[in-house]
C-alpha cells in the first residue's frame, strides 16, 4: 500500500507552442514566464514555476521548461528531483522533433511516470483526437511512460482541466516517498537577488532537511554560507523536507559568485571530483559512435559542462550499446552514485544518450583491466556505503557478517553506523540503535511502574521483548558501561531507580526483621506482621531479607548469627549433623534443615552422607567444588 505526501514536484515536456505554459496559467493561475522576452514572444525560453493544490489537500509544484531545440540545456536543469512528467502534445501537430527529444531525456533520466496533457483538443473533431490518442498511445509503447494515461483538454475554455488534475493525483499518490537519507542537496537551476533579502537560490530539495540558520557550502568551489531563510510556493517556512521545490535566501555570497548547476549542501558532505566512473548508454538513433577521448556536453541535474570520455572496455560505442566510461572534466563536477545524466552533441545539437554515475570520486583507471571492470560490475549493484547500510538494515548484525569491511569503516567514521559491543562485535545504523536503546529504557521504565518493588525487570523478559538475538548482551553491556543501566545478571534496572517502601510499611518490616535478629535460630513467620508478597519481594530485592525456605527468611546478620554456630561446631568436632545443630540451637527440625540448606547453598558449608563440612576445608579442595 502506497503512503500519501504532502508535496510533489512535476516538470513539462513537449515540443515549443504546444501550449504548456498557458496549460499551466489554466491549472493554476500563475505565469511561468518570468522573463519580459518571453512575454514579447510568447515562448518560455528558462524554467518557470507555479504550484497548485491537489483535492488530497496535497501541494504540487510545476517546473514549466522550455520546448525549442535551442533551449534544450534549460529544459535539462529543471528535470532533476521531479516525482513525474507531464508530457505535452498538441491536439492539431501531435508528436513534434522536441517531443521526441523530450521523451529521451525522460527515459534516460528514468523517470517511471508520467500524464500526457493532449491540449488544443477544442481545436480538432473527435475522430482525430480519438486517431491522435491512438498514435501517442503506439509511440509511448517503447518508453518508460508506456502505461501514461492521456488526458484532452482545452486551456483555453478549461475543458479536461478538472480530469487532468485528477489524473495528476492518481499518478503521483502511487509515488514513493521522498525519503530523507541524512544530507540534504539542492542543485541550483536559479540564482537572483530581492529587495531587501539579497542573494536567492531555487531548486529542487533532495536527500535531507533543510532548515533555517543551517551552515551550508557551495559546492564545488566550497564557499560557507548561511540558509538565512526558507520559501516554498511563496511562503515563508522554518524547515523543510526532501521533495520539495525551494527558495533559499543565502547569507555570505553574493549573486555574482554563483551559478547554475552549483551544488548547495552540507560541509564536508561532498567531494568535487575531476574525474565520475559511469554507465554509458547512447541512444538507438544516435547520429554517430562515441570514440575513445570522444567529447560531449554533460548535463547533471542543473550542472552542465564538458565531458572527455575514457572508453573503459571497448573502442567504440555504437548506437543503442551501452559500456563502461570513464569522464574527465576540465572543472570538478559533485555526484553521488546513482545519479542520472543526459549527454549531448554541441554540435549539431542533440541528445546523444546518457546513464548512471557509478563511483563520484574514482582513480585514474586504465582501459581494458579486468579487475576495475569487476570492480565497477559490483558497483553498479549500487553504492557500496548504501548496499553495507541495505545489509545492516533495521537490525544489529554481526561485524563479521559485512562483506565489505572499508565500507564500514567508511561508515562508522562518518557517524552513519555504531558498533555495538565492548569489542564491536555487533553493528547498528545509528537511528535504528538511537530507538532501540529508546526502547530498552521505555520497556524497563514500564516495568518499574508495574513492578515497583522488583531490583528490575528479569534479564530474560528483557531479551524476549527486544528479540535481537545475540545482539542482546552487547546491547545491555553498552548501555551498563554509559551508566544508562545497571545490570544485576539476573534483573536489570534504570539508574534511579530505588525500591521505596511506605512510612507505615517501613515500619512494619522494621518490627518483622528485629524480631528475626532476636531469635535468628527460629525466625519469625512474615505472616504475624502481615508481611505479604510485594512487601517481600522489596525487601529481598534490597538485601534485608534472605529466603531460607517455604516461608522462612532470615536478616543477613541472623544469618551471620547461624553461620558462626554452624561453622564454631565444625571447627571444634569436624562436622555437624541436622540432629547436632538442631540440639545446639534449640530449635525445630523445619528451621535447622532450612538452614543448613541455605549455607550449602551459598557455599559456606558442604554436604557428605549425613553430616556437613566446611565448603573448603583442606579435605575437600582436591576433590573439586563440583565433587
Amino acid at each position: 500500500m502506497s503512503q500519501s505526501r504532502s508535496h510533489y514536484v512535476i516538470a513539462t515536456a513537449g515540443h515549443v507552442d504546444h501550449g504548456k505554459s498557458t496549460l499551466v496559467r489554466a491549472l493554476t493561475g500563475i505565469d511561468p514566464d518570468r522573463l519580459a522576452e518571453e512575454k514579447a514572444r510568447e515562448m518560455t525560453i528558462d524554467l518557470g514555476y507555479a504550484w497548485l493544490a491537489l483535492p488530497n489537500g496535497a501541494t504540487l509544484s510545476i517546473v514549466d521548461v522550455p520546448g525549442h531545440e535551442r533551449f534544450i540545456k534549460n529544459m535539462l536543469a529543471g528535470v532533476g528531483g521531479i516525482d513525474a512528467a507531464l508530457l505535452v502534445v498538441s491536439a492539431d501537430e501531435g508528436f513534434m522533433p522536441q517531443t521526441n527529444e523530450h521523451l529521451a531525456i525522460l527515459d534516460l533520466l528514468e523517470i517511471e511516470r508520467g500524464t500526457v496533457a493532449l491540449t488544443k483538443s477544442d481545436l480538432v473533431d473527435d475522430e482525430w483526437l480519438d486517431f491522435m490518442q491512438e498514435d501517442i498511445s503506439a509511440r509511448l509503447a517503447t518508453s518508460r511512460l508506456h502505461d501514461a494515461p492521456i488526458v484532452p483538454v482545452s486551456a483555453v475554455s478549461g475543458d479536461g482541466l478538472e480530469a487532468l488534475v485528477s489524473v495528476l493525483q492518481q499518478q503521483l499518490d502511487a509515488a514513493p516517498l521522498a525519503l530523507e537519507r541524512g544530507s540534504p542537496r539542492l542543485s541550483i537551476d536559479r540564482v537572483f537577488t530581492t529587495t531587501g533579502h539579497g542573494t536567492v537560490v531555487t531548486g529542487t530539495l533532495i536527500d535531507g532537511v533543510m532548515s533555517a540558520g543551517d551552515d551550508f557550502m557551495i559546492y564545488p568551489e566550497a564557499r560557507p554560507v548561511r540558509v538565512r531563510g526558507l520559501q516554498v510556493h511563496n511562503r515563508i517556512v522554518e524547515r523543510t523536507e526532501p521533495g520539495n521545490r525551494v527558495a533559499v535566501n543565502l547569507a555570505g555570497i553574493a549573486v555574482n559568485d554563483l551559478r547554475r548547476g552549483d551544488l548547495l549542501g552540507r560541509a564536508g558532505e561532498f567531494t568535487p571530483s575531476s574525474r565520475l566512473d559511469v554507465r554509458l548508454s547512447l541512444l538507438p538513433d544516435a547520429p554517430s559512435p562515441i570514440k575513445q577521448d570522444d567529447v560531449f556536453d554533460f548535463f547533471l541535474a542543473a550542472a552542465e559542462l564538458p565531458a572527455h570520455v575514457t572508453l573503459l572496455d571497448r573502442d567504440l560505442l555504437d548506437a543503442g550499446d551501452t559500456g563502461w566510461a570513464q569522464l574527465r572534466f576540465s572543472q570538478r563536477v559533485v555526484a553521488r552514485s546513482g545519479d542520472r545524466f543526459i549527454a549531448r552533441r554541441a554540435s549539431p545539437s542533440q541528445t546523444i544518450g546518457g546513464g548512471e554515475v557509478i563511483d563520484p570520486n574514482p582513480a585514474r583507471h586504465r582501459r581494458f583491466d579486468a579487475d576495475v571492470l569487476s570492480k565497477l560490475e559490483t558497483r553498479l549493484k549500487g553504492d557500496p556505503d548504501e548496499l553495507t547500510l541495505a545489509a545492516i538494515g533495521r537490525s544489529i548484525v554481526p561485524v563479521e557478517s559485512i562483506t565489505d569491511p572499508e565500507s564500514l569503516s567508511r561508515l562508522v567514521d562518518a557517524g552513519r553506523v555504531a558498533l555495538v559491543g565492548g569489542e564491536g562485535r555487533f553493528v547498528a545504523e545509528h537511528g535504528r540503535l538511537a530507538e532501540l536503546k529508546t526502547l530498552v529504557l521505555d520497556v524497563i521504565d514500564t516495568y518499574h511502574g508495574e513492578a515497583p518493588f522488583a531490583s528490575g525487570i528479569p534479564r530474560q523478559s528483557l531479551r524476549a521483548q527486544l528479540d535481537i538475538g545475540a545482539a542482546f548482551d552487547a546491547l545491555i553491556g553498552d548501555m551498563t558501561a554509559t551508566n544508562e543501566l545497571v545490570d544485576g545478571g539476573t534483573a536489570i534496572r534504570l539508574p534511579q531507580f530505588r525500591i521505596t517502601l511506605a512510612p507505615d510499611d517501613r515500619q512494619r518490616a522494621d518490627r518483622w526483621l528485629g524480631a528475626i535478629d532476636g531469635e535468628p535460630f527460629a525466625p519469625a513467620s512474615p505472616a504475624e506482621f502481615q508481611i505479604e508478597h510485594d512487601m517481600l519481594l522489596a525487601l529481598t530485592s534490597l538485601g534485608e531479607i534472605i529466603r531460607a525456605g517455604e516461608g522462612i527468611y532470615v536478616t543477613p546478620a541472623a544469618l551471620e548469627q547461624v553461620e558462626s554456630v554452624v561453622l564454631g561446631a565444625i571447627d571444634r568436632n569436624g562436622s555437624i549433623d541436622l540432629a547436632g545443630y538442631r540440639d545446639l540451637t534449640q530449635t525445630s527440625r523445619k528451621y535447622a534443615q532450612a538452614m543448613l540448606e541455605l549455607l550449602d547453598q551459598r557455599r559456606v558449608t558442604r554436604r557428605v552422607g549425613d553430616r556437613r563440612i566446611r565448603y573448603r576445608s583442606a579435605g575437600n579442595r582436591a576433590q573439586g567444588d563440583d565433587a
